[in-house]
């Protein structure tokens, strides 16, 4: 493949199909690959994410390049972990043709976004991705635990999923993904992006989430047993946290009894509390079950 050194070095609408037509790729619903097609909206992500030539970007599901492109335009070193091999071995091929000058800028690992630890080289500092709708919170906890090193993110996922990835504590969409997202970062939503930019076009709205690092918070349990309590609390929605933390806490009456030693009123509800709350009746809950 060749491309006119005037023209843009970034993928369109024709560019995008003919390159999966000469890989043999149909996009699949099972790896959630919806193909951004718009160099518009590559090149808006980019500036909201405010990626620099400092930067070292983690991209999670490059797919057939086109955010890859508009990353490494700024300069910026861009590590692309993909789980379909083809597309994982012919995207240094496709940067090759259309923007030679920065292939020592990429490194291209093969591999689950959900599991993966070891990305070689140096550390990532920004993410920046289209995640597949299907897996997107998993990948973003994942990702956002592994790598403290990442300071900042901007992230494209299914519109309900911004929503409440970015809620905050009364909202009807505050909840499990709310709470763990708020525990590395703080998040808010970044705008949102028409079906038309992908192919396929998928059947349901997009937007961009937005990431700023925060430390977590101050706890004497461990993140795992936060998560646990806030799983159990949001298990059972419209029971009151008294009800909803029995099980964990071993009776409704020891439930009780770490609620009001965290200063939390019995009766609320899990979507009305904040993460450093729960990290603190986490620790009043680890305390009576490890002296049970």
């Amino acid at each position: 493949m060749s491309v006119d050194a005037s023209g843009p070095a970034l993928l369109g609408a024709g560019d995008v199909r003919r390159l999966a037509r000469d890989l043999g790729i149909s996009p699949t619903k099972r790896l959630g690959q919806n193909f951004v097609i718009d160099a518009n909206t590559v090149r808006r992500i980019v500036r909201s994410a405010q990626v620099s030539a400092d930067d070292v970007v983690l991209e999670v599901g490059p797919g057939l390049g086109s955010l890859t492109l508009g990353l490494l335009e700024t300069g910026a070193e861009v590590v692309a972990v993909e789980i379909d091999p083809v597309l994982a071995r012919a995207l240094p091929a496709t940067i090759a043709a259309r923007m030679p000058a920065a292939s020592p800028r990429l490194q291209v690992v093969e591999a689950d976004a959900m599991t993966v630890r070891d990305l070689g080289g140096r550390a990532p500092t920004v993410l920046v991705a289209n995640l597949p709708y299907n897996v997107a919170v998993p990948v973003l906890l994942h990702v956002l635990a592994t790598w403290r090193t990442i300071t900042s993110g901007l992230v494209m996922v299914q519109a309900e999923v911004a929503d409440r990835i970015a809620a905050g504590p009364g909202s009807r969409t505050y909840g499990v993904p709310s709470l763990k997202a708020a525990w590395w970062a703080s998040a808010s939503r970044a705008g949102a992006i028409p079906r038309s930019v992908f192919w396929p076009v998928p059947n349901v709205d997009s937007a961009l989430v937005r990431l700023v690092r925060r430390d977590p918070p101050a706890s004497s349990a461990t993140r795992e047993e936060v998560f646990r309590v806030v799983d159990a609390a949001f298990a059972q929605r419209r029971k009151s946290l008294r009800a909803a933390l029995a099980g964990w806490a071993g009776s409704a009456a020891a439930a009780e009894t770490a609620l009001r030693a965290a200063g939390v009123d019995p009766t609320a509800r899990g979507e009305s509390l904040d993460i450093g709350v729960f990290a603190r009746l986490a620790g009043e809950l680890a305390a009576i079950r490890s002296s049970a």
